[in-house]
């Protein structure tokens, strides 16, 4: 029972190594993508979030960012990113947990 094992289990492993051991490597460094990623815009991934004057959750607030509004992100301290809300005129920080992009992939 054990060999039967072990030959099954060298035969799986050899029918998942075959796959990789039979791509040509010249054609794969060739290859160029057609792929031109580029960075997503930032969203509010929440609700709301709150503006704050500084880069930490103890700071004033100065405001709300509601998943609506038009923003632009000025600057990245950590995990907080300095913006200006369009919609309403305010500047101030909020945390990169709620406002980040999201990743763009490439199926080629």
């Amino acid at each position: 029972m054990r060999t039967s094992r072990i030959a099954v289990s060298a035969a799986v492993l050899g029918a998942l190594a075959l796959p990789l051991v039979s791509i040509p490597t010249a054609s794969a460094a060739t290859t160029v993508s057609s792929c031109s990623a580029k960075p997503l815009p930032y969203k509010v991934h929440a609700k709301a979030v709150t503006i704050r004057s500084k880069a930490s959750s103890k700071s004033t607030a100065l405001g709300v960012l509601y998943r609506s509004h038009k923003f632009t992100v000025h600057k990245s301290s950590g995990n907080w990113r300095y913006i200006t809300d369009k919609t309403t005129g305010v500047k101030g920080w909020v945390s990169g947990t709620y406002v980040y992009r999201d990743t763009a992939m490439c199926l080629d």
